[in-house]
């Protein structure tokens, strides 16, 4: 009997993953509404790849990340890490999974203990999960301190003594000291200057060839996504609207949504304009989030279209939508195909107007003004 090899098989996969928080008033205190945070996030990672977790803020996926961690508890759904349901773990059983699953929280700086050196708080998962004696944990923690730019005889030193750029190599050493499988990197570089990002970046890209890593990168900024990621999914209130190899979405992006991300990447060129995609409306409240598709409140191309009722009451499944998608490329869009019409633009340039397949960035005419990019 011949099986599925194990490194074909996802490291982790998500199905049907829900997490509500209740939102409680009156006397009683009695539970009033629920704050759909995740509702119904399904998706894969294998190993070796970065899968970009992307969408504006609050639309779950920090969440996401905490749940994939066991931080939070799901309120249904399943997390299956090499094979086996995570969501089952309880107590001391979830103790060798966080050895193999580690964060980078978003603030380098709230994440660390102020009173102690950094050098303990690098080794503090080396003795919760006894692993050597007090010398060989100072040893390792030294080892990975230097793996990650970090000279070894600041052991002793503060956080406050560090600079962000510095914290968050700090963030990451601790994280990797255990020797984890999967990484969630929850916004690691948003809090950073924009040449620090980079080094931090590269850094992870470095560590993830050497250390044989997995990521899951969770991000607002599309141009970092673009950057780090091997997939790319996208978020909208708590649902995912769009996954896709990272060359695909960004060259032929299918969803609404999707687009309107897109067309808010700024073009490193004056001579360029970019056609852009401005969403009307606020995001919906995750307490009482529309029927049908999420995003139909504020979609432009269901405007274009004459406002389908079927956007309104009928949830879209995530599948491949139109014969131009590649394999894999997935979007929650009962009308993709009519969002596809145009042919696809080169990465770098997927700005969309309503209906067009990523729009485009369109070269001024001489002598003109290139307009606000």
């Amino acid at each position: 009997m011949t099986g599925t090899p194990a490194e074909l098989l996802p490291l982790m996969e998500v199905r049907d993953l829900v997490k509500y928080f209740p939102v409680r008033g009156g006397m009683l205190q009695r539970t009033v509404g629920q704050v759909r945070a995740v509702d119904g996030v399904s998706f894969a990672i294998h190993r070796g790849e970065t899968l970009g977790l992307v969408g504006e803020s609050g639309c779950g996926k920090t969440t996401v990340g905490r749940l994939l961690l066991r931080l939070i508890e799901p309120t249904s759904g399943t997390i299956r890490f090499d094979g086996f349901d995570v969501t089952t773990l309880e107590g001391t059983a979830l103790k060798p999974y966080r050895r193999r699953v580690q964060i980078i929280f978003q603030d380098p700086f709230s994440s660390l203990d102020p009173r102690a050196p950094i050098g303990e708080s690098i080794g503090d998962g080396l003795r919760i999960h006894g692993i050597g004696s007090p010398a060989e944990r100072q040893d390792r923690v030294r080892k990975m301190m230097d793996k990650v730019g970090l000279a070894t005889y600041q052991y002793r030193r503060y956080p406050h003594e560090f600079s962000g750029g510095q914290r968050q190599r700090i963030g990451i050493a601790r994280a990797l000291v255990l020797e984890p499988e999967l990484l969630v990197c929850d916004e690691p570089v948003s809090a950073l200057d924009v040449s620090i990002q980079a080094q931090v970046l590269n850094l992870l890209k470095e560590l993830q060839g050497e250390l044989r890593l997995t990521y899951v990168f969770i991000a607002h900024n599309m141009g970092v996504v673009e950057h780090i990621s091997d997939r790319v999914a996208v978020m909208y209130l708590g649902r995912i609207a769009e996954v896709a190899d990272r060359r695909d979405i960004f060259r032929d992006p299918q969803h609404p949504y999707t687009q309107a991300l897109m067309s808010a990447i700024p073009i490193p060129d004056v001579t360029m304009r970019r056609r852009r995609v401005i969403l009307t409306g606020d995001v919906p409240s995750p307490l009482n989030p529309p029927s049908g598709c999420r995003f139909h409140p504020r979609c432009p191309l269901r405007a274009q279209l004459g406002d389908p009722e079927i956007c309104a009451t009928t949830q879209p499944e995530l599948i491949e939508r139109t014969p131009t998608a590649t394999a894999g490329h997935v979007a929650a869009c009962h009308f993709a195909g009519a969002a596809t019409a145009d042919p696809p633009r080169p990465a770098g340039f997927a700005a969309a107007t309503p209906g067009a397949a990523g729009g485009s960035a369109d070269r001024a005419d001489p002598g003109q003004n290139a307009g606000p990019i």
